[in-house]
């Protein structure tokens, strides 16, 4: 509470202030300390007027700067570059120098003469740096990194409450560069997968704090939007989806199989929207009905009650916003923590323990909000209270299966459903069991496309391209090949693919064949791991054509993986490592080497999860 005896301010502005700071978030607060600095620089207050008021919110010391900034990012599925170019647009309408580069790009040996960096950065699986910041992080955080005291920086990091490193490559990038010795221009911002006003605060932050405010400083209301605001709202986005209408909902597994991939197939006409395969496609689901019913039951609310939702005028039904509005399915430390603080006698703070962070890690894996409220017993907590503290449905992402150019106004998805039993009870993906339980053509479902600049076909067609997905990481293959068809390319195309089982699990099978005989696709392997005694892999096929696998790396072949990270994406990663001591005479050393060098040149692509 402002209680200063020699404050500037009437009584009726303090009051204003004690009304308005407590609400404040960090990144707000940021914001405006800046945009309150810069208005006094353009004012030509004299020095020390800014010193004389209270300290009401969080301060950055910033140095001078000059007008060259440097922008690089390190972006898995694309969040971090298409942020870090929003960033450099709006730097270079300030006046600024902008370069921009992503960090695989980027000269490390350059990092000295930078005077301003702007580091954007996710987190990839459990807190490692994305494939096109492994490079710059390493050189980083090795010997050979100079000392930066001349360089001024700040760090935009993001990731996912529910991992347990969350924002651990951004924070990792934030304290070495302070021991390196540069100096913050604004405090890091760590964003959750709903990511966009935290941004946008770091943004504003990081402007005011270079000195970049306008001519004047802008009245804090609200403005008519102009002509290009207008229609840049227009634009479908993961802030404003399209409402695709569903063409096709099948299922890809035959009978017998213990699996359910579902090929769907979403109408584009209408909506100017435009990818390239390699892109991914958001889409947000609902939860599971079930779930929803059982948890309001649990917490003794009624479904028809009205709670508030952040950004919308009018409050929702407790039931509907469950279900579309807020996740309910993952257990985060940090939900845990404000769910401890709103019911003190739960038993929630022994959960969270000094300690114990074994045991809430272990608690959280599997399990859903049901389970939590249950355990806890939190009945009795007003839904209004309960559900402000809860983040918002994010969107699903899904590799894109399909040629734009062989499907005009349509995208193609293919996603298998999950659904497993734990505790006692089946347990479902959120997206996954929607689209196949509850979604049926004719129906709409909202969407937006994710530009991945890190997983792309080469400029060049006659490339060859190595290919290795099991099971719905075959999707962006299925694309790769419908746009080579479409535009003719001749450069060789080889496909490792795996599955369960032949007869049942054999994705697309009959799109392959035919590219097969057309030569589309020169050569396929696949392995289906239940229909022998001995389990077998792609890595395995990859294994026992190592010869051809090098052949075809020496001969400039970009090598693809799609599919999942923890351990597909590492068993294959081992086997080119292999392939490459055993075929090329490399050792361990010169081996990683290789494969680093192809990741520079662009050559070794993953889009994995």
């Amino acid at each position: 509470m402002l209680q200063v005896t020699n404050s500037p301010f009437g009584q009726e502005q303090v009051e204003l202030l004690n009304r308005l700071l407590p609400t404040l978030t960090e990144g707000q607060k940021i914001w405006l300390s800046g945009y309150l600095s810069a208005a006094l620089q353009i004012a030509g207050a004299p020095a020390g007027t800014a010193a004389a008021a209270p300290q009401a919110a969080q301060t950055v010391s910033a140095p001078s700067v000059s007008k060259d900034v440097t922008v690089l990012f390190g972006s898995q599925t694309g969040n971090s570059h298409k942020l870090a170019k929003k960033l450099a647009g709006k730097l270079q309408d300030q006046g600024l120098q902008v370069t921009l580069s992503s960090m695989i790009d980027f000269k490390p040996n350059a990092l000295k003469k930078v005077e301003n960096l702007l580091l954007l950065v996710s987190t990839h699986g459990e807190g490692d740096p994305p494939d096109n910041a492994i490079s710059f992080y390493e050189f980083l955080h090795s010997k050979r990194a100079p000392q930066l005291n001349d360089m001024t920086f700040s760090v935009l990091a993001l990731g996912d409450t529910s991992y347990e490193f969350f924002c651990k490559t951004g924070k990792d990038f934030d304290e070495r560069l302070e021991e390196l010795g540069a100096k913050r221009i604004a405090p890091r911002v760590d964003c959750d997968v709903d990511f966009d006003d935290a941004a946008e605060q770091w943004f504003s932050s990081v402007l005011a704090s270079l000195g970049q405010a306008a001519a004047a400083a802008p009245a804090l209301t609200a403005e008519a939007p102009n002509a290009t605001q207008a229609a840049a709202s227009t634009e479908y986005s993961r802030s404003n989806p399209f409402q695709a209408v569903v063409l096709e909902n099948l299922n890809l597994n035959g009978r017998g199989s213990d699996r359910e991939t579902r090929h769907l197939e979403i109408s584009l006409e209408g909506s100017g929207i435009h990818y390239e395969p390699g892109d991914s496609v958001g889409i947000y689901p609902q939860n599971h009905p079930r779930l929803v019913d059982e948890l309001i039951d649990a917490m003794g609310w009624q479904s028809d009650e009205l709670v508030a939702i952040p950004k919308q005028a009018e409050p929702s039904k407790l039931k509907d916003a469950l279900t579309s509005h807020y996740e309910i399915t993952v257990l985060t430390k940090s939900l845990i923590e404000q769910l401890a603080a709103l019911a003190p006698d739960s038993g929630l703070s022994d959960l969270l323990a000094e300690g114990k962070e074994q045991k809430l890690r272990a608690y959280c894996k599997g399990r859903d909000l049901l389970d939590l409220v249950q355990d806890f017993d939190l009945k009795g907590v007003p839904a209004g209270a309960f559900t402000a503290l809860l983040r918002k449905l994010p969107p699903r992402l899904y590799s894109i299966s399909s040629s734009a150019q062989a499907y005009p106004e349509e995208v193609h998805l293919t996603i298998r459903k999950v659904h497993y039993e734990n505790e006692g009870r089946v347990r479902y993906g959120v997206a996954s069991t929607y689209v196949s339980e509850r979604l049926e053509p004719g129906q709409t479902l909202p969407i937006f496309v994710q530009d991945n600049p890190n997983f792309k076909l080469p400029a060049d067609s006659d490339t060859p391209i190595i290919m290795i997905g099991p099971g719905t990481g075959v999707a962006p293959f299925r694309a790769f090949l419908g746009e080579r068809e479409e535009l003719g390319a001749e450069g060789k195309t080889w496909l490792f693919y795996g599955d369960q089982h032949f007869s049942s699990d054999f994705l697309y099978q009959v799109e392959w064949q035919r590219w097969l005989k057309d030569g589309v696709l020169t050569r396929m392997d696949v392995a289906f791991s239940r229909d022998t005694d001995q389990k077998v892999y792609v890595q395995h096929r990859m294994l026992e054509n190592s010869k051809e696998v090098y052949q075809w790396l020496e001969e400039g072949a970009v090598v693809y993986i799609c599919g999942d990270e923890k351990r597909m994406a590492h068993d294959v990663h081992a086997a080119l490592l292999t392939i490459l001591k055993q075929e090329g005479g490399l050792n361990d050393e010169d081996a990683a080497a290789y494969l680093s060098k192809l990741q520079q040149e662009k050559r070794y692509q993953r889009d994995v999860y």
